[in-house]
């Protein structure tokens, strides 16, 4: 079978929250002046109020409101395809799966999240959301879901994108947002990144700065996160939960879950079900976990573990995570929603248990899987999952020589239509291959120290 289909009926009526099934306790969010965990009542400011109780809850299963479902529906259940194209150009004896989540209206998986956080800032009285983006994925998806909840929408895009992606700016524009390009004379802390530099080419960082100090200098708007929140993460596990129905269909499961990581949302939805699974003793196999970032944004394979600023100008509280420095500016790469210095908790505390593996690879190596893909499977993949594309053939070429007989399963978490000037790079070999330098990681760790002695910084 080559794609596995449900019907609406299956999308799932609620998330799945992993918090109560980690191998230790979730170290908290903490105020860097005091030390002092943050307060969920401390987050008022920014959040819709069911985010914050989402954030901490320690419930397992939480319930998908029914008007959040109903948006879901325009788009899942997704499907499930298999790879064949791509195992008989290999010549493997491995099963490859790949859920696509490219069939949303945004060509994401990111509007799983959006829908649900506009719903409930709607709930809350909100009248605008702030956020960041770097490719636009994120923000495209914050734009139509405030359109679907009848909310304004204010995107910071991290300049570098925003002048290579103009498509996702005209999206987010033709949704109703209106889009700045990041660092902006918008803010206080953009004007002052501009002041310094110019030429600042922008990062995640310094657009979840604006987001948040546009969001807490204004009446009845908050601020909406794409990634690394723990409220965030859960809302993708629809993701998940579908994948494993569907692969009941074909009886079937994976040995080996992939996906990318810029700050963990995607790979999560799509592997936290599957941990379940694991940790319960449900799961027939003893299922991996790989984690695939790119070279010039190396957070988890070069970071240190340790508390950070999730922005470059230090308004968000300090997380435990690998961490390449809140000061981090990446290089231009074409993977835009791969370039942020940090990465979820949970995925960093996996990481750090070694029950999620991570990978590593530079951006030419990226782009020829992606060509690859576009020959065999005919659909054409984002930069950033390109990057599991990348790790799932050389799995599959490992079964070539060993002759196992693995399932692999991996997420295609977007489409690549607004990607064309970075395939066009690639086929006109002008894309460089670009590794972050060690010494610069331990200049931002010393730089850390300096801000805060009181630090434990660790591998």
């Amino acid at each position: 079978m080559k794609k596995i289909l449900l019907s609406e009926e299956e999308v799932p009526k609620q998330w799945y929250n992993i918090l109560p099934d980690l191998p230790k306790p979730l170290s908290p969010p903490i105020n860097p002046a005091t030390k002092e965990p943050v307060k969920p009542e401390d987050l008022m400011v920014l959040f819709s109020k069911e985010c914050i109780i989402q954030e901490v809850s320690q419930e397992r299963w939480i319930n998908i409101p029914d008007e959040v479902r109903e948006a879901y529906m325009l788009w899942r259940p997704t499907p499930l395809y298999r790879a064949t194209g791509l195992e008989k150009a290999l010549g493997t004896p491995a099963k490859i799966y790949y859920k696509y989540e490219g069939v949303s209206p945004p060509g994401s998986h990111k509007p799983n999240t959006a829908v649900a956080q506009a719903y409930y800032a709607m709930k809350d009285g909100v009248e605008r959301l702030t956020t960041e983006t770097g490719a636009g994925q994120w923000g495209s998806a914050l734009a139509f879901g405030c359109m679907v909840f009848g909310l304004k929408t204010t995107i910071y895009m991290v300049k570098v994108s925003y002048n290579q992606k103009p498509y996702r700016r005209m999206l987010m524009e033709l949704w109703g947002a209106e889009v700045y390009p990041s660092p902006s004379t918008n803010t206080e802390s953009g004007r002052r990144i501009l002041k310094e530099n110019p030429e600042n080419p922008g990062s995640l960082g310094i657009a979840i700065s604006e987001a948040i100090e546009d969001a807490v200098t204004h009446k009845n708007v908050k601020y909406s996160l794409g990634s690394v929140l723990n409220h965030v993460l859960l809302h993708q596990t629809v993701v998940g939960l579908e994948a494993k129905k569907q692969l009941r269909l074909v009886d079937d499961y994976p040995d080996l879950v992939v996906g990318c990581i810029g700050g963990g949302s995607s790979f999560s939805g799509l592997f936290w079900p599957f941990y379940y699974d694991k940790v319960s003793g449900r799961a027939p196999k003893d299922v991996q976990f790989l984690a695939v970032e790119p070279t010039a944004c190396p957070s988890i394979t070069k970071g240190f573990y340790t508390y950070d600023h999730g922005d470059t100008a230090r308004l968000t509280p300090m997380l435990k995570m690998y961490t390449l420095g809140h000061m981090f500016i990446p290089a231009p790469i074409h993977a835009g929603g791969l370039r942020y210095h940090g990465k979820a908790p949970t995925i960093c505390l996996l990481s750090k248990e070694g029950i999620v593996k991570t990978i590593a690879y530079n951006q030419v190596d990226v782009f020829s899987a992606a060509n690859q893909f576009v020959r065999t499977e005919g659909i054409v993949p984002a930069p950033e999952p390109s990057h599991a594309i990348k790790a799932v053939i050389d799995e599959a070429l490992k079964c070539k020589r060993t002759g196992e007989e693995k399932t692999i399963l991996f997420l295609l978490c977007g489409h690549g239509h607004f990607d064309m000037q970075a395939f066009d790079d690639y086929l006109n070999k002008r894309l460089p291959s670009y590794e972050y330098p060690e010494e610069k990681v331990r200049e931002a760790m010393r730089k850390l120290k300096e801000l805060y002695p009181w630090l434990e910084i660790e591998r």
